[in-house]
Parts: C-alpha cells; structure tokens; sequence
C-alpha cells in the first residue's frame, strides 16, 4: 500500500477558467461517490442539497433504511421538498455474471424491486448493469452474458413498462459503448436506455468521448468522472481521479453532452483511491477479451493515451485486505473531499448545474 497525503485543491488557473458550457445541464452526485460514509437515501438527500446541487444517483437498493411504500414515500417527499431529482439504481442483472447475487430473488424478481422502489421515490429511470471486467475473461463469452440480461429484461417488459420508469443499462467495464448499443435496440427505446459512464471505458479501450457520441441519444442517467490514461511498455494504464485531474477533455465532453443528451443530468461518480490498471495492449492473450473492437476505435483510444500522461498528485491508495482504522478514516475522508471539489470544477470551470447559480 502507499500512503499519500489526500488534499489537493484544483489548480487555480483552472478554476478561473471562463465556463464551457451554458447553465442548462443539471449537476449532481453518485451515492458511490462517498459510499464508505455509509449515508442512507435522507442524510444523502440533505447532503446533495447542502451542496446546491440539482440531482442525486442513489445507486443501489441497500442505501434505503427500508423498501416498505410509507418509508419509500417520505423519500419521495423530501426530495420534492428539497427540490432534488432521484435517479434510482440497482446492481447486476445477469445471473451468470461474476457480480450476480439472489440476495433479492431471480434476476426479473430484482429489476422488478428495483423499478417499483424507482416509481416509489419519483424516479423515471433506473440504473442497473451486466456485468463487470472480469466476464470478459471468464468461461462465457461477453455475448453470451449480453444474452442473458436481454432475456431478463424481455421476461419482465410488460410489468416493466407499467411502472412508468426506464431501464439504464450502464458500461460497466464489461461492454463496450456499441454492444450497449445494440442491447438497447433488441430490448426496446421504450424500455431500456443508457446510464453512460465516462470511467469505465477506460477498460475496454474505449475513448469516453466515442462513448457518448454513440450512446448520447440514449442517455437517460449518467456516472460522470475524469481518467489519467497512459502509455506503459505493455500497452497503458488509467487511474481514476478527480475532475479536471485526468486525460479528459471536459470541455469538449460537456459540449456534446449538451447536444446530444442534454435531459439527463451530470452525476458525478468519483472514484479515487485505487492504483493505476493495466491494459496490456501489446500482449497477445489481452486480445482474446476484444475479438470484434473495431480497429477505429481503438486507434482513438491509442491517441488518448499518447496525449496522456500519469497522475503524480497526492492520493490515499487503497491496499487489499483489512485496512488499519486511520487509513479507512482517510479513504473516506478523500471520497468526500475529492467528491467535493470535483463538484467545484464542474461548476466554476465547466459551469454546470442550475441550483448553484440561483443562491
């Protein structure tokens, strides 16, 4: 394990920045952000609207006290009163994934929790995803899981669609932004969509902004956050940091966001705290997980790492196993702190979110 100090304050030329985009997208955080605080859905309402932020992703069913309709109600009404939007959110779908868990019941048993606790907030979409990295090594082939899901979500359609609430497939490191694409069109428009996540690309070699070019008139949710990208004598690397601290071009991505899916709002996803992770590109055996990329995708991904470089700032890294008590109360420390100032850049130097600019 390494040990760092965490603080880090976004550079101050760049938050004297002039804004790249117009009020009009929404700003907003992803529970997992600050997930080890363990905040349950109230106090995580209360903390979006200390930060005058216009929407929440609460991304999972654990982050609810309770699933019963009087509790799910009050849910509902403070975050009308707090003037928050939700965007509810569940796990694996799969059953023959990696992440699968029955904890709630067979796969249509849990997306159909998940879409009456959606409904029961206020919620008009929920994010669930596949799989993760490791299904694209594992004994069934990424498209076999992709199946999987699909007959999930056709089992379920017509209970689905009366809820009222849309389906967000999220790329969750296991499916490229084109197989989301293609899995949306078998499933349905009507039903299913995009939870586009900016981070995740990074492991199927995948340039975030070729991300959003294909998947933006989808999005109907979002995990939002910045990447450092690498050349490495085996191909590259990434590590997740926080805004304005990666290889991302910010700008540019809050542009066409605007354009192309400008309903959705900006949930920032922070993931920070973890070393950098290798993409062995220039091995053969890496391969075998990527039969189908296309060679033009890649070779944008390839000029994203060349132009990048790595993260040499202050970062707690978390070790494997049992942490000692002080590094776990500085890993959480850092999820609210990096968090928080990510928020920042996004509202000074790339001028998103609504609430912050009227009081």
């Amino acid at each position: 394990m390494r040990r760092r100090t965490f603080l880090q304050s976004a550079p101050a030329a760049a938050m004297a920045a002039q804004p790249a985009a117009g009020p009009g997208i929404r700003l907003g955080l992803d529970s997992y952000s600050i997930r080890n605080l363990g905040w349950k859905a109230p106090k995580l309402l209360d903390y979006t609207a200390s930060l005058k932020l216009d929407a929440i992703q609460i991304s999972n069913l654990n982050e609810y006290e309770s699933l019963e309709p009087e509790y799910l109600r009050k849910v509902k009404e403070q975050s009308a009163r707090l003037a928050i939007q939700i965007d509810a959110g569940i796990g694996c779908i799969c059953p023959t994934a990696a992440g699968w868990s029955p904890r709630f019941g067979d796969a249509g048993q849990y997306v159909l929790t998940g879409l009456r606790v959606a409904k029961a907030i206020g919620s008009t979409s929920m994010r669930c995803f596949v799989g993760g990295p490791p299904d694209r090594r594992g004994t069934l082939p990424i498209e076999a899981h992709i199946e999987n899901a699909i007959k999930v979500l056709r089992a379920v359609r017509s209970q689905a669609l009366d809820t009222g609430v849309k389906v967000a497939i999220e790329n969750h490191g296991d499916v490229t932004a084109r197989e989301v694409k293609t899995m949306i069109e078998e499933v349905g428009k009507d039903l299913l969509g995009s939870n586009l996540d900016t981070g995740n690309p990074m492991s199927v070699l995948e340039d975030p902004m070729l991300t959003l070019e294909i998947l933006g008139p989808y999005v109907v949710t979002t995990h939002i956050r910045d990447s450092a990208l690498y050349e490495h004598p085996r191909g590259a690397a990434f590590q997740w940091v926080a805004l304005g601290d990666g290889s991302m071009d910010f700008p540019a991505l809050v542009t066409l966001f605007k354009k192309a899916c400008p309903q959705a709002a900006m949930q920032l996803e922070i993931i920070t705290g973890r070393p950098p992770q290798l993409l062995p590109y220039l091995e053969p055996d890496f391969w075998k997980a990527f039969p189908k990329l296309p060679a033009s995708d890649f070779a944008r991904f390839l000029a994203l790492a060349k132009r990048g470089r790595p993260f040499t700032g202050p970062m707690v890294i978390a070790g494997t196993g049992q942490q000692p008590p002080e590094f776990e109360a500085a890993l959480t420390l850092q999820q609210r702190l990096d968090l928080e100032r990510s928020l920042e850049y996004a509202k000074k130097v790339l001028g998103v979110g609504i609430r912050w600019k009227q009081g």
